[in-house]
C-alpha cells in the first residue's frame, strides 16, 4: 500500500506516541491553582480536576466545535477519568504550564472529555486510535479536525523529547509544533487522512451491525469461547500461555462468569479446579485490599501482587457477584469474607447518602501512585506492638519488599488455613488474633492523605453494583445487603429518569448547585440496571422489581434495537449523530451491553413469561453468531447466554437460522482475521500407530500471518496455534512448519510471517475418536491488523 509522506509521518508520530506509556513519570510536583477556566461550571469530577488549568478547556459539545469552526483550527482532545493515574501524570507535565497552555490556546480548540461520562466518545476516537495501528489507553490525546475527524493521536506523552532503549519519543512540544507546521503546509493531507481514517473507524463500528452471518447457534459456539481462554496453572487467572503469562493481569470477569457456567455441570471438574484457583490467587494476592476490602483495578504482574491501585465500582461489583455465585457451587469461607469485606468497603466508602453508588476511588495521593496502601517495616512497626507486628510479618508481609523494593502491599502468601497450621492453630483462632491487628493499621491507614474520590453516580455501574448486593443478600442470607440493594434501585429509579420515563447517564452536582441527572443512557446503562433489577426479584420475590425490568427492557429495544437486523445499538436512536454509531459486543474490564442485554432479555422471557423477550435475545445473538465463531474470546457473556439458552428451551440441537435481511451481501471489507485466512484438513491413513495429518492455509494478499515461532517476544500474541482435538479433547500433535520469512519494523523490530499458501504436516496418535483441528491466526499488513481469529477444521 502507497503512503504519502504526510501520512508515513503522521504514522510514525503515533508510533512514538504509542511507546510513551511504558515511561516512568517524574516525581510529582505541586500545581498551582490559577483562574477558573470553563470547566468548572461542569458537575464532573475528573473535568473539575482541570478547572484551574491555564489551558482554555471547553466540555464537549457545540460550542467548541463552532470555535474551531470560525478560527479555522484544528481540535486538540484530551480524554480521561479520574482515577487515571497518566492523566494525572500528564496534567501536571503539560496542562498546568502555562508555556505549554499558551500554544494549545493560540493554536487549537481544547476539549477535555470523561470517558465515563461520555463512553459514546470514547469509543470512537479510541477505535480511531486503533485502526491505525496503535494500542490504546488513557489519557487517550487526539488531533481532530473542526468536523471531529480524527486526525491522529496516541495516549500518555511527556513534555519533552525521551531517549529510550528502544528509540527516541517525541515530546508534547514537538508534537504541537509538528502539528501546527503540517497545518500550515500540508493542510490538504492532513484533511484528506482525517476523512480516511474516519472512513475506517465507521467501518470498525459499523461492519458487526451489517454482516450477515449463517452460523449456527449450538454447542460448537459455547466450546470455543470457553477453549479460547488459557488459565495461568500456578497464579490462576487469564492469560497468554504464548508469553508464559508474563504481563499485567485484568480480573476480566465476563470470562470468569463463562466459566463458572460451565462449572456447574457435570463433567466440567477441570474448569471448575481452574477457576477456583483463579478466585483464590486473586483472594490471596495484593489486587485485594486485606485492610480495607474491595479490589483494586488490576495487577500489574503475574502474581496479583503489585495491583494498579485505583478501585473502580464496577470491578468490585462484578467481583462480588462472582464470588456470591462460586459460593453457590462450592461454599468456601474464603469467598463469603471476600465478599462481606468487599462489601464493607463498598459501604464505608462508596455510597452516597442517597442510596447511590459512587464511582472510583483514584490510585494516588501525594501525587504517588499506591502511596495510600503501601507499607515500610518502620510504619508497620509504629503502628503495632511486637508480637502484633511478629504476627503480620508471618501472615501479610514475608520476605523481601514487594513495591519499588522498599515498602509492602500487603498479601497472602499461601491460604490462611496452611499458615495457621505452620503458626500451629487454626484458621478461625488466626483470623480472630488478626481482626484488632487489621483494625489498626485500617485506622492508621484511615490518617493518610486519601486518594480522590470521584462522587459521579452513573446508571449501569449503579446497575452492576445493586444485583452484587442483591446476588450476595441471597446467596448468604444477609437482609440488610438485600435492603441496600433496594434503596440504591428505588434512588436510581427516582432520580436518573426522565419525563418520559427513558434513563440518564449520570447524576452530580456541579459546584454550588444541587445534584442533578444529566445525558442521555446508553445501552450499557439499561442492559446493567435491568440486571440488577431481576437480581432484587430474585432476593425479594417482589413483583415490582420485573415490572421494572420489563419497563426499562421495552425502552431498550424501543431506543436501541436495530429491528432489522437485531442487536441494539450504544447510542439511542435521537442521540446526538456523531460520525459513527456502534454495536458494541467486546466484554473487557466491563462485559458490552449487548451481551448483557442477550443475558437479561433471556431471564425476562421466563420470569415474565413472554416469548417476545426471547425472540428479540435469539435475534440478538444471530447478528452477533459470526463474532463468537471468528473471534470466540471476544464476547463471553454472549457465549453465556447462548449456553443459558440452550439450556433452558430443551433443545441442543442447533436452531436453524435464517437470513436476517434476505437478498443482502455482506459488507465489504476485513474485520476479521478469517476475512482473508482460509484453511482446510485432510487426514491421511493411519500407520506405525499414528494418524498423520495435512493442514492447508491460504492467506490473501496483502496480508500476512505471524509464524509459529514469531521471534519477537512482544509479538507472542500474535503467532499462529494450531491445536488437535479428539471428541472435544486436546491431544499432543508433532507440527512440521514450513520456513518463515523474516520481516523488520522500525519500531518493533524483527519478526518472522507467513504470506501467500503454506502447508503444514502434523501426526497423532492414531486413537478412535472424532478429530478437530483449531487454528488461531492474527492476519496484518502495512500498519493494521485484523481481529484474530480461531478456525475450526474437520476432516472431509
Amino acid at each position: 500500500m502507497h503512503l504519502s509522506p504526510t501520512r508515513r509521518f503522521l504514522l510514525a508520530i503515533s508510533s512514538l506516541l504509542s511507546l510513551s506509556a511504558i515511561l516512568s513519570a517524574a516525581e510529582p510536583k505541586g500545581i498551582e491553582k490559577g483562574p477558573m477556566n470553563r470547566l468548572a461550571k461542569e458537575s464532573s469530577p475528573y473535568l473539575l480536576q482541570h478547572a484551574h488549568n491555564p489551558v482554555d478547556w471547553f466540555p464537549w459539545g457545540s460550542e467548541a466545535f463552532e470555535k474551531a469552526r470560525k478560527e479555522n483550527k484544528l481540535i486538540f482532545l484530551s480524554i480521561g477519568y479520574s482515577s487515571c493515574h497518566w492523566c494525572h501524570v500528564m496534567e501536571r507535565e503539560s496542562f498546568a504550564n502555562k508555556d505549554v497552555a499558551k500554544v494549545l490556546n493560540d493554536n487549537f480548540v481544547c476539549i477535555k472529555v470523561d470517558r465515563e461520562e461520555r463512553p459514546d466518545v470514547d469509543e470512537i476516537y479510541m477505535t480511531a486510535l486503533q485502526t491505525t495501528g496503535q494500542s490504546g489507553g488513557w489519557p487517550l490525546s487526539m488531533f481532530l479536525t473542526h468536523e471531529g475527524k480524527p486526525i491522529f493521536g496516541g495516549t500518555y506523552i511527556p513534555p519533552t523529547d525521551r531517549e529510550v532503549p528502544s528509540g527516541k519519543i517525541m515530546g508534547f512540544d514537538t508534537v504541537l509544533k509538528t502539528v501546527m507546521d503540517l497545518n500550515k503546509d500540508k493542510r490538504k493531507e492532513i484533511l484528506e487522512q482525517a476523512d480516511k481514517i474516519a472512513g475506517m473507524t465507521k467501518e470498525e463500528l459499523e461492519r458487526s451491525g451489517r454482516l450477515v452471518v449463517l452460523t449456527p447457534l449450538d454447542r460448537t459456539l459455547v466450546a470455543g469461547a470457553v477453549a479460547a481462554h488459557d488459565t495461568d496453572p500456578i497464579w490462576g487467572g487469564i492469560g497468554s500461555k504464548r508469553r508464559e503469562f508474563d504481563h499485567t493481569k485484568f480480573p476480566r470477569v465476563s470470562v470468569s462468569m463463562l466459566l463458572l457456567n460451565q462449572a456447574r455441570k457435570p463433567g466440567q471438574e477441570a474448569v471448575a479446579k481452574d477457576l477456583e484457583l483463579s478466585l483464590r490467587q486473586m483472594a490471596q494476592g495484593g489486587i485485594f485490599d486485606h485492610l480495607g476490602g474491595g479490589f483494586h483495578r488490576y495487577s500489574t504482574e503475574r502474581t496479583w501482587t503489585v495491583p494498579h491501585f485505583e478501585k473502580m465500582l464496577y470491578d468490585n461489583a462484578q467481583l462480588v457477584e462472582l464470588y456470591a455465585e462460586a459460593y453457590r457451587i462450592k461454599p468456601d469461607p474464603l469467598y463469603r469474607r471476600v465478599v462481606a469485606e468487599s462489601l464493607g468497603f463498598v459501604k464505608r466508602e462508596m455510597t452516597s447518602p442517597e442510596g447511590g453508588f459512587y464511582s472510583a476511588l483514584d490510585a494516588d495521593s501525594n501525587g504517588k501512585e499506591g502511596e495510600f496502601y503501601v507499607w515500610s517495616l518502620d510504619q508497620l512497626k509504629a503502628a503495632l506492638d511486637a508480637e502484633e507486628f511478629d504476627l503480620l510479618r508471618k501472615v501479610y508481609a514475608g520476605g523481601e519488599p514487594n513495591f519499588e523494593k522498599k515498602e509492602y502491599v500487603l498479601r497472602l502468601p499461601k491460604p490462611l488455613s496452611e499458615i495457621a497450621a505452620d503458626l500451629k492453630t487454626t484458621e478461625a483462632d488466626l483470623l480472630k488474633r488478626l481482626g484488632p491487628i487489621k483494625a489498626k493499621l485500617l485506622e492508621v491507614r484511615s490518617k493518610r492523605e486519601r486518594p480522590f474520590l470521584d462522587t459521579k453516580i452513573l446508571t449501569g455501574w449503579n446497575g452492576q453494583m445493586i444485583a452484587a448486593y442483591a446476588i450476595a443478600g441471597k446467596v448468604f442470607g444477609e437482609k440488610a445487603w438485600t435492603d441496600t440493594a433496594v434503596k440504591a434501585a428505588e434512588f436510581l429509579l427516582a432520580n436518573l429518569r426522565n419525563g418520559e420515563g427513558r434513563l440518564l447517564r449520570v447524576y452530580g452536582a456541579r459546584p454550588g448547585e444541587k445534584p442533578t441527572a444529566k445525558i442521555n443512557a446508553f445501552l450499557d446503562d439499561y442492559a446493567f440496571l435491568i440486571h440488577g433489577l431481576l437480581a432484587l426479584h430474585d432476593a425479594t420475590g417482589e413483583r415490582r422489581w420485573l415490572d421494572e425490568a420489563k419497563v426499562l427492557a421495552d425502552v431498550m429495544i424501543k431506543w436501541y434495537g436495530d429491528t432489522e437486523r437485531g442487536g441494539y445499538f450504544f447510542t439511542a436512536h435521537d442521540h446526538e449523530k456523531l460520525f459513527a454509531r456502534s454495536k458494541d459486543s467486546y466484554d473487557g474490564a466491563q462485559p458490552s451491553g449487548n451481551g448483557m442485554a442477550a443475558l437479561v432479555l433471556l431471564k425476562l422471557a421466563v420470569r415474565a413469561e413472554n416469548p417476545v423477550f426471547r425472540e428479540h435475545a435469539r435475534k440478538l445473538l444471530k447478528q452477533f453468531a459470526g463474532v463468537l465463531k471468528m473471534n470466540p474470546g471476544s464476547s463471553p457473556l454472549m457465549a453465556l447466554a447462548l449456553d443459558r439458552d440452550l439450556d433452558t428451551s430443551g433443545d441442543a440441537t442447533p436452531i436453524k437460522l435464517q437470513p436476517l435481511v434476505p437478498g443482502k451481501e455482506p459488507a465489504k471489507g476485513a474485520k476479521f482475521s478469517a476475512d482473508v485466512v482460509k484453511a482446510s484438513v485432510v487426514f491421511e491413513p493411519s500407520t506405525g500407530g499414528s494418524q498423520p495429518f495435512t493442514i492447508t492455509i491460504a492467506v490473501d494478499a496483502p496480508y500476512h500471518i505471524y509464524a509459529q515461532d514469531v521471534g519477537n517476544k512482544g509479538l507472542q500474541d500474535s503467532a499462529t496455534v494450531i491445536e488437535a482435538l479428539r471428541d472435544g479433547k486436546k491431544v499432543d500433535a508433532s507440527l512440521e512448519f514450513p520456513a518463515s520469512t523474516t520481516a523488520t519494523d522500525d519500531m518493533l523490530g524483527k519478526y518472522n510471517i507467513h504470506e501467500g499458501k503454506l502447508t503444514i504436516r502434523g501426526r497423532v496418535q492414531a486413537e478412535p475418536g472424532k478429530f478437530e483441528i483449531r487454528v488461531r491466526v492474527s492476519a496484518c499488513r502495512d500498519k493494521a491488523c485484523l481481529l484474530p481469529s480461531t478456525l475450526t477444521l474437520s476432516p472431509k
